[in-house]
């Protein structure tokens, strides 16, 4: 039985990713990221399950890719579909754009797949990422969207292009070859684990303050501390 509890906990991460999908188009962008947080908790623990039960199997491997771009791939993806859909009418008025330019944010489902396909086969990834992981990209902009989506009147133009250029650069940004450091902590002392303790100091800090919205700032403190260690390992 032992051995399927990592499967098990892989399947309710894409059964969260359904229900984060489902509620993304129908513009629920709080419920989206609830359930994608959910998901990110599932795809933590089954991992972790299967290295404390020693349930390795080249199934649940694939079983997690799967489930990953589901919930971290296609549902961030129709989250901002969704998001530019109900907004691009207002500020352009030719059928071609309002109709079509909304599927740009597809991109993020189509470099997420190259991201998990790039992850499974990557040796180097077992201790740090290289680009930014799915789970981190999908809980930036559902909670992004979240925060847009509370916004009277409706979004300007100038967000609408910001909203598209973003997209572009998270894409590559998964793909590329920039070191950024995991959330895996082999012991508890602050030495070695120093970035990880101050992106979880700031997320608490950013959470209390900004709730939801807080995720899509974490999400960016997280990918500059990844610079900054960077920088400083090369000086």
């Amino acid at each position: 039985m032992k051995k399927h509890i990592p499967n098990i906990l892989t399947s309710l991460n894409l059964f969260s990713g359904c229900i984060a999908v489902v509620m993304a188009f129908q513009g629920a962008y709080l419920w989206v990221v609830f359930w994608v947080v959910i998901a990110a908790l599932f795809d933590f623990t089954d991992g972790f399950a299967a290295r404390l039960l020693k349930a390795y199997s080249p199934m649940g491997k694939e079983l997690d890719s799967l489930a990953d771009m589901v919930s971290f791939g296609v549902s961030p993806s129709v989250a901002v579909y969704s998001l530019l859909s109900a907004n691009i009418g207002a500020i352009f008025d030719n059928d071609i754009i309002i109709n079509y330019l909304p599927f740009i944010a597809f991109l993020l489902a189509i470099f997420s797949a190259l991201r998990l396909a790039k992850f499974n086969i990557d040796e180097r990834q077992s201790e740090a990422f290289i680009g930014l992981n799915t789970p981190a990209n999908a809980m930036f902009w559902t909670s992004l969207c979240y925060s847009l989506s509370c916004c009277k009147p409706i979004l300007g133009a100038g967000l609408v292009y910001t909203i598209i250029v973003g997209v572009i650069v998270f894409s590559l940004l998964m793909v590329s070859e920039f070191p950024m450091f995991s959330f895996k902590i082999k012991s508890l002392k602050f030495k070695g684990n120093e970035y990880r303790y101050i992106l979880f100091l700031f997320a608490i800090v950013a959470l209390i303050i900004f709730k939801m919205t807080g995720i899509s700032i974490i999400i960016l403190f997280y990918i500059a501390l990844s610079i900054i260690q960077n920088c400083i390992k090369k000086s």
